[in-house]
């Protein structure tokens, strides 16, 4: 029987028509993401990186190939695969509590359970005592805090993370980095990042896919055995960030 949180990628290619013409975005995507593992896909823009997480939540069907979860293809959404995306989208008019328990509204639940797991997951992400405030009454590394727990409360086997931390000021993202690190180690939850912070990848991961655009495909996948937690200053931790910098074009390549 295949582990919960086996996800497997095959083929998977994607379309769109702009102005009469095919645009190839996606193309014959092969990946396999092991159970309780954490994967970042780095990339330049428009390379289909977050149209890649798209077709893994199921919010698009209209695509090639086949996207397998514990083995089974994936169809339209579901609570077996939690998302949380650069703007925490919070409802202004509910309280913490409330906009983690939206997640849970279909979920055929009994109430005491429901309200175990919000409090269990405010806890999970460090807002204990936040339970009635509103939205704008967090910091913005709460709030993402709050989408992270939101994410997480319907159990699922999956939580893809799209540039969840990409509009926090760069300290609030080291400590939001370190927190979602806790988070993943406490749960192994399987993760996929999305994310253009090269860094940020490198310390978060496990492994780190490199994607190229025209049409978006996966061109490198590197390997991580840094020991956790990473040290960012490390020669080692430097070469792999130098790395996959020239893999993805963003610096030139070393003279032979």
């Amino acid at each position: 029987m295949m582990e919960q949180g086996s996800l497997r990628l095959r083929h998977v290619g994607k379309q769109y028509q702009v102005k009469g013409r095919t645009l190839d975005v996606l193309h014959d995507i092969n990946l396999d993401v092991e159970p309780g593992s954490f994967i970042s896909l780095v990339g330049a823009s428009g390379c289909g990186k977050s149209t890649l997480l798209r077709l893994i939540v199921g919010l698009d069907a209209a695509f090639r190939g086949r996207i397998l979860l514990d083995g089974e293809p994936i169809q339209g959404t579901s609570l077996r695969r939690g998302i949380v995306f650069q703007d925490h989208r919070l409802l202004p008019w509910l309280t913490l509590s409330e906009n983690i328990g939206l997640s849970l509204e279909n979920m055929n639940w009994p109430r005491q359970r429901k309200q175990d797991a919000v409090h269990r997951h405010i806890e999970l992400v460090g807002l204990a005592g936040f339970e009635q405030a509103y939205p704008y009454q967090l910091s913005g590394g709460m709030a993402q805090r709050a989408a992270i727990a939101r994410g997480l409360v319907s159990e699922p086997e999956i939580l893809l993370l799209d540039e969840p931390l990409g509009a926090l000021d760069a300290l609030t993202r080291i400590r939001l980095q370190d927190e979602l690190l806790r988070i993943w180690q406490a749960r192994r939850v399987t993760m996929i990042l999305v994310t253009h912070d090269v860094e940020e990848a490198v310390y978060l991961s496990d492994r780190v896919l490199v994607m190229q655009p025209h049409p978006g495909r996966i061109t490198q996948e590197i390997a991580l055995d840094l020991p956790r937690p990473r040290d960012r200053a490390s020669p080692r931790f430097t070469e792999i960030r130098q790395r996959i910098l020239r893999d993805m074009g963003a610096v030139p390549a070393l003279a032979a």
